[in-house]
């Protein structure tokens, strides 16, 4: 039995309709979570956000709403939803840092395995997340790419994860580090050079698991 091309019509726009109620409503819901710092349906909206990340963007900016709100939405879920965990794990725990943070001037060798290994000369905050994961027991990475973050796995297998990196990367990558607690930070200024975080925020993250 041969079915009609047009109720094949019928079942994909349903079906399309159905995509986009659904992520209008997680959006909706994903944004009182991160207005009210109040977690709703967490699973649901990561579903839902990861499933359908580039309509879920282009709805915002539809609606003249910043597409970055999408990310927003998707980092805070994942931080209260792995926080627990994240600060009771006592071992093999680890921060990943963009390269892009280093100084200009910056002379770290670049191991093939392990990335930038600071030298710890105070011209950037590098240093300062370095000596505080001496502090709280956390093993620094600084990362040139993606590419790195698996080696880093492969030979470190961390048990718990800190990443900082921008919009464009960071709610990406915690879904591919989401089988350990994970946490993200955000840069306060992106781009590929010269750019900076928040250090006391970072720092306050490692310093939770020291309890």
């Amino acid at each position: 039995m041969q079915i009609p091309y047009e109720y094949l019509g019928k079942v994909f726009v349903f079906l399309s309709i159905l995509a986009f109620c659904a992520t209008g409503l997680a959006l909706l819901i994903g944004a009182y979570s991160f207005k009210k710092h109040r977690i709703i349906f967490p699973n649901f909206i990561l579903f839902m956000l990861y499933l359908f990340y580039s309509p879920a963007r282009w709805t915002c900016r539809r609606f003249r709403i910043r597409d970055t709100l999408v990310d927003d939405i998707l980092i805070e879920i994942r931080n209260a939803s792995m926080l627990e965990r994240f600060i009771h794990t006592k071992e093999r725990r680890v921060v990943l840092l963009p390269q892009c943070m280093r100084h200009p001037e910056c002379k770290a060798r670049c191991d093939p395995v392990h990335g930038y290994e600071c030298k710890r000369c105070g011209k950037c905050d590098i240093a300062k997340i370095c000596e505080a994961g001496d502090r709280y027991n956390f093993e620094i990475f600084v990362i040139p790419g993606g590419s790195f973050v698996k080696k880093i796995f492969k030979e470190y297998r961390p048990k718990a994860c800190l990443g900082v990196a921008c919009y464009n990367e960071l709610a990406e990558d915690m879904q591919e580090v989401a089988f350990i607690p994970v946490q993200g930070v955000l840069l306060l200024k992106d781009g590929c050079f010269n750019t900076e975080a928040n250090v006391e925020e970072i720092i306050q993250k490692m310093e939770m698991c020291d309890v």
